[in-house]
């Protein structure tokens, strides 16, 4: 499925791969903006409801309501649908899920917006949105083979995971600040790898079918989604100004 056609120069339908890249490419950048859009849109809702806050996070207690964790932990089992039900699903039935997806992890992210002051909110995200940018630029022209790099990068993160699950009992603000930054560099560099591992996907697009290709977008824009929202997270932690 995500096989490059043999031919350097051509897809199957005689058109240059170049401008087939780009046209696929055209289309992740473009489901990733509207994820990001709706994302933010439900965040402001909700961060601007006190209702819809309550409904998430219990002031009381000090601790998510049912929905508030169903709202956190949702994202997870899209996520895995969408990766792994990629064949069974239908174009639609994943545009679905991939916007839904960005409207939970609005609900999620509203939380932000109640922690950290909204100039340093938008600071930050200016700032991601910057080394986002450059990465992805990087990642789109370079010659070199990031593969090696990228399988470096993913190990990191599986790191930084089992650090993170440690740092719950350990509660050790150093370690979580030491973490934030390696996140940082860690989702960096994966912007690069997961832009040009998509360009070379989308080089040979046009021999997956309209429909495949439409279904390898969409998911190309989840992988680069949580490239940045990971990204604004860590970047947050210690560049954001707490209320």
């Amino acid at each position: 499925m995500f096989e490059q056609s043999n031919n350097q120069y051509f897809a199957t339908s005689g058109t240059p791969t170049t401008v087939v890249a780009k046209t696929f490419m055209t289309r992740v950048f473009g489901w990733m903006s509207l994820a990001m859009i709706v994302t933010a849109v439900t965040a402001y809702f909700f961060a601007s409801d006190m209702k819809l806050i309550q409904s998430l996070f219990n002031f009381e207690t000090g601790g998510m309501t049912g929905l508030g964790w169903i709202v956190t932990l949702a994202p997870i089992g899209f996520v895995l649908l969408m990766s792994f039900g990629f064949q069974r699903l239908s174009p639609a039935i994943l545009t679905l899920l991939f916007l839904s997806f960005s409207v939970l992890m609005g609900m999620s992210l509203s939380f932000v917006l109640l922690v950290y002051t909204e100039a340093s909110v938008f600071k930050t995200f200016s700032v991601a949105a910057v080394m986002f940018g450059i990465m992805a630029i990087t990642g789109y022209t370079t010659k070199t083979d990031l593969t090696r790099f990228g399988s470096i990068m993913m190990m990191g993160l599986i790191g930084i995971i089992v650090a993170m699950l440690i740092n719950i009992f350990m509660k050790s603000e150093t370690m979580d600040y030491v973490i934030s930054i390696i996140g940082v560099l860690i989702f960096t560099g994966l912007t690069a790898y997961d832009v040009q591992r998509l360009k070379n996907i989308g080089s040979g697009a046009g021999e997956y079918g309209d429909a495949n290709a439409q279904k390898l977008s969409i998911l190309g824009a989840l992988t680069l989604y949580l490239d940045f929202i990971n990204l604004f997270i860590f970047l947050l932690r210690f560049l954001g100004d707490r209320k």
